[in-house]
C-alpha cells in the first residue's frame, strides 16, 4: 500500500494536517481547517554549527594550521545513501512498522488513512497502586458480613423500640388478616396502629443510621477496611494515592449509601437507592466504582493472599513490575 504524496490529517493529532512524501511525514504541522499551500512545506534550513578550534600548546596562536590546505576530495552527494532508508516504490506495508527506519529524518507515526496503534483487543484490567480490582462477589459478601453486624447490634440497641412498634401496629394487621382470610375486602371498623407507632418507626430508622455510622465509618477512615471487607481480604483505597482515607472521605462514602436508610419511611424509597448502589460497580468500568466510591474517589482492590500471614498484609512491590495502572 503507497499513500500519495500530499497534506493530509494526522493520524496522531487530528487536529493538525502535516504533508505525506510518500515515505512519511515531513515538515511542520498546520491546523486542520487552515488552507494548504501548494506543494511540500519549504524545508526548513538546519541551524548553523561553528565548531570552536582546539586550543593549541601554550605560546601558539590558535586558529587554523599554517600551511597549504590539503584539497578536498570529492563531495558526497545529500540524501540517503544506497542500502539505507527506503527504496523507491516501497511504501509502507499493511502490519510492518509505522514510519521510516531511525535516522532517516522522517516523524514516527502511520500514513494518513491508516488507524492509530491502539491496544489490539480488550485492554488489561487497570491495577490501582498495583493491586488488582476486587471482584463483585468479594465486595458483595464483605456487604452482607457487615450488615449482619450491624443487624446484631441492632437487636442488641434496637431491639426495645422494635418490639413496642411491633405491639402497635398488631391489631391492625390481625384484623386485616382474619378478613383476608374470611373473605371480607371491606375496609371499614379497621383499629388504627397507635398514636406512638409514627414516633417510633422514627426513631427506630435514627438509631439503626447511626449504629451502622459508628460501626463503618471510624474502621473506614483509619484502617480502610470493615469486618466483611477484612475476612474477604478487600480494602478500599484512594484513587490517587494508596493511603488511608480520612473522616471525610469515610463519611462521603458511607453517606451515599448509609444516609438512605432515613428515607425506608417512605415507602421503601430508602432501600430502592441502596439497591441500585449496591449493583451498580456491574455497570461501571474500568474501575468498578459504586455510586458511594465515585463520590468519595475510592476503589476497592484486592489484597495479596500471602501463605502464613494476614489478608491484610501487603507484599513488597516487585522492582521489575513497579505498581502501576496497568501491568
Amino acid at each position: 500500500m503507497s499513500v500519495q504524496p500530499g497534506w493530509y490529517v494526522d493520524p496522531a493529532e487530528p487536529e493538525t494536517r502535516r504533508y505525506w512524501d510518500g515515505e512519511g511525514w515531513i515538515g511542520a504541522p498546520i491546523p486542520v481547517d487552515a488552507t494548504p499551500p501548494e506543494g511540500p512545506p519549504p524545508v526548513e534550513p538546519p541551524p548553523p554549527v561553528s565548531p570552536a578550534a582546539p586550543p593549541g600548546p601554550p605560546g601558539q596562536p590558535s586558529g587554523p594550521p599554517a600551511g597549504p590546505v590539503p584539497a578536498a576530495g570529492p563531495r558526497q552527494p545529500a540524501g540517503p545513501q544506497p542500502g539505507h532508508g527506503p527504496q523507491p516504490g516501497h511504501g509502507p506495508q499493511p502490519g510492518a512498522g509505522y514510519g521510516p527506519p531511525p535516522g532517516y529524518g522522517h516523524p514516527q507515526g502511520p500514513p494518513p488513512g491508516w488507524p492509530y496503534p491502539t491496544w489490539p483487543g480488550r485492554p488489561p484490567a487497570p491495577r490501582p497502586h498495583g493491586l488488582p480490582l476486587a471482584s463483585f462477589g468479594a465486595r458483595l459478601s464483605a456487604r452482607l458480613i457487615d450488615f449482619g453486624a450491624v443487624f446484631l447490634l441492632n437487636a442488641v440497641v434496637n431491639g426495645w423500640f422494635v418490639y413496642r412498634y411491633v405491639e402497635e401496629i398488631t391489631p391492625y394487621f390481625r384484623e386485616v388478616f382474619r378478613r383476608a382470610m374470611a373473605g371480607d375486602s371491606s375496609t371499614e371498623g379497621l383499629p388504627q396502629p397507635g398514636e406512638h407507632a409514627g414516633g417510633l418507626q422514627v426513631a427506630i430508622l435514627l438509631i439503626a443510621t447511626a449504629l451502622w455510622f459508628a460501626y463503618e465509618v471510624p474502621a473506614m477512615a483509619g484502617n480502610r477496611q470493615t469486618l466483611g471487607k477484612r475476612l474477604m481480604g478487600v480494602r478500599a483505597v484512594p484513587v490517587e494515592a494508596d493511603q488511608p482515607l480520612g473522616f471525610g472521605r469515610a463519611l462521603r462514602r458511607w453517606s451515599t449509601l448509609g444516609l438512605p436508610t432515613l428515607l425506608w419511611y417512605c415507602c421503601g424509597f430508602g432501600l430502592l437507592l441502596q439497591f441500585v448502589d449496591a449493583v451498580s460497580p456491574l455497570f461501571d468500568h474500568p474501575l468498578r466504582q459504586a455510586l458511594h466510591d465515585k463520590r468519595a474517589q475510592t476503589v476497592v482492590v484486592q489484597l495479596p493472599r500471602v501463605p502464613g500471614a494476614s489478608r491484610d498484609t501487603e507484599t513488597p512491590p516487585d522492582p521489575a513490575n513497579p505498581p502501576g495502572d496497568t501491568p
